[in-house]
């Protein structure tokens, strides 16, 4: 069996290096225009050069989104923007709409193209056409069961791809008119308002103000929300199932969350292939997927039908909080660190590397990044040198519980 590449999300250059830290072997990202994460940080074509490069020295493909659904009006310049993209080096692109397959393939035709979850693959036939069409590569829907992925690699020859983690939307696949209807905002242009996590009532029409308990909590309900997808557990069925890219949603998450959901696919990967068939399924992956946040988990339709537990769900929590990053190792197992909340002298973190169990620490000083001035507090922003007796790599992670400082009891 050939190891499947473990793509990441890069909404920022940041976040892009932190995937890349933590093991990834491939990165996703947009530009400003044509994907489908405005808001995400994006790159301009100065930036993403840069990207690319700093990608390719690490042996590290880069994959640039251009999956919009577009009006006419938005294929202007987007011959243009293929073109350069390619000149700078991308190693795919990603697209969803025929139109644009089209433009692509006459624009740049040696480009590698790669068909995104938004055209909704969900059989054989359709994998076959794509691939007939020039596709290279078919991201797979969300909705697809292990026995239908079977069906579908041993009917075609196209590279799949499949999410293994992350938020998961109440429409098939992506596509979505919730958030254009109630709040103008296009999600099939990458304006998505995610109007499906926002709080809703049930009223009767006639009883204007009263409203009808759904389950819910302290917060609200969320009965548009889906759980978040997690198949941690299943990686060997994956893998033998001839996947090639294993993916993780969150071009819109944290850097935390880029960084240590990378680490814990990447553990998992790396120890089926070196275990083989004495593998164990390792329960602390969960319980550190857990330290990040998310709205529960669920497998999805990947055992078969899916239950009615994927929608019932609560908001978003997660039970530990980012700290700060590693920017700079420094000597005597020092480190400058850019500080992300709030962190007091005396406070205990967890500093988490690549390849370390989660290590438990006490601040016992801190100091200005000259290392001139001690300093008992770092608000956020702040970059300050910190004495962590452990020897630390440029985007190791610093995090905390986040009930209280002290987190030996996680």
């Amino acid at each position: 069996m050939k190891k499947p590449e473990l793509l990441i999300p890069a909404g920022t250059f940041e976040k892009l290096k932190v995937g890349i830290h933590y093991g990834a072997d491939a990165v996703y990202l947009a530009g400003p225009e044509y994907g489908l994460r405005k808001k995400a940080g994006n790159f301009s074509l100065s930036d993403l050069r840069r990207a690319i490069d700093y990608s390719h020295e690490r042996m590290v493909k880069v994959y640039l989104a251009v999956n919009i659904f577009p009006h006419s009006k938005d294929l202007k310049g987007i011959s243009t923007y293929l073109k350069e993209v390619e000149d700078i080096g991308v190693d795919a692109v990603i697209i969803a709409d025929p139109g644009v397959l089209q433009i692509a393939k006459e624009i740049v035709p040696k480009l590698p193209i790669h068909l995104s979850t938004q055209a909704n693959t969900i059989n054989w036939a359709s994998a076959q056409f794509w691939k007939s069409q020039g596709i290279k590569r078919i991201c797979l829907a969300r909705e697809l069961s292990l026995h239908e992925i079977l069906e579908i690699k041993e009917k075609t020859d196209a590279e799949l791809e499949l999410f293994i983690h992350g938020a998961m939307c109440i429409s098939y696949s992506g596509r979505c008119f919730m958030s254009k209807y109630m709040n103008n905002r296009d999600a099939n242009e990458g304006d998505c308002s995610q109007a499906c996590r926002w709080e809703y009532f049930l009223m009767e029409k006639k009883r204007v103000g009263q409203y009808f308990p759904i389950e819910e909590d302290e917060n609200g309900t969320y009965f548009f929300s889906s759980k978040d997808l997690c198949l941690i557990k299943y990686i060997p069925d994956i893998i033998q199932s001839g996947i090639t890219s294993l993916k993780i949603e969150g071009r819109m998450k944290s850097v935390y969350y880029v960084g240590m959901v990378t680490k814990i696919y990447r553990e998992a990967i790396d120890k089926f292939f070196k275990e083989g068939k004495n593998y164990k399924y390792n329960p602390e992956w969960q319980r550190e997927l857990s330290k990040i946040s998310n709205r529960e988990f669920t497998t999805s339709f990947f055992n078969g039908k899916a239950t009615n537990d994927i929608a019932r769900v609560l908001p978003r929590f997660q039970t530990h909080e980012f700290v700060g990053i590693v920017q700079k190792p420094l000597s005597k197992n020092r480190a400058l660190v850019d500080i992300r909340n709030k962190v007091v002298v005396g406070d205990e973190v967890e500093w988490v590397g690549r390849k370390n169990k989660p290590i438990f620490l006490k601040i016992e000083s801190m100091y200005d990044s000259e290392g001139a001035a001690e300093k008992e507090i770092a608000q956020p922003n702040d970059t300050v040198i910190i004495q962590l007796k452990v020897p630390t790599d440029e985007y190791d992670i610093l995090r905390r519980k986040k009930d209280g400082k002290h987190t030996n009891k996680s």
